[in-house]
């Protein structure tokens, strides 16, 4: 069974960057399309950034692109989010998740089954 875990949520401070992991378990996760998701809560949950499976295209959304990066690490089994420039607006807890979507649903959190989510970790960013 997957297993999924995230790691290097931090507090930082405006205009900062953090790397966040993926880091996987149980299967093999270069098979598999990996969404980064964040939520505050209050409100929905947002997907941010996704990689398709085996080399496949990346994709962001709007509010991420160009600050943000998605990249996999298949000796470590994980998928890693470059954050640079971090705004206040980030702050967030962030999850991942792996499916199946082949396109740009891939930023839609319904494309990932319920049991291939990570706990998620927490980005603060504050001065």
């Amino acid at each position: 069974q997957l297993q999924l875990v995230e790691s290097g949520g931090d507090l930082v401070q405006p205009g900062g960057s953090l790397r966040l992991s993926c880091t996987a378990s149980g299967r093999t996760l270069d098979y598999y399309t990996v969404g980064w998701f964040r939520q505050v809560p209050g409100e929905q949950r947002e997907g941010i950034s996704c990689i398709l499976g085996r080399g496949g295209r990346l994709y962001y959304a709007d509010s991420v692109a160009g600050r943000f990066s998605i990249s996999r690490d298949n000796d470590n089994n994980a998928v890693y989010l470059q954050m640079d420039n971090l705004r206040p607006q980030d702050t967030a807890v962030y999850y991942c998740a792996a499916g199946g979507a082949t396109t740009n649903n891939c930023l839609l959190e319904r494309y990932y089954p319920k049991d291939n989510w990570g706990k998620g970790t927490l980005v603060t960013v504050s001065s």
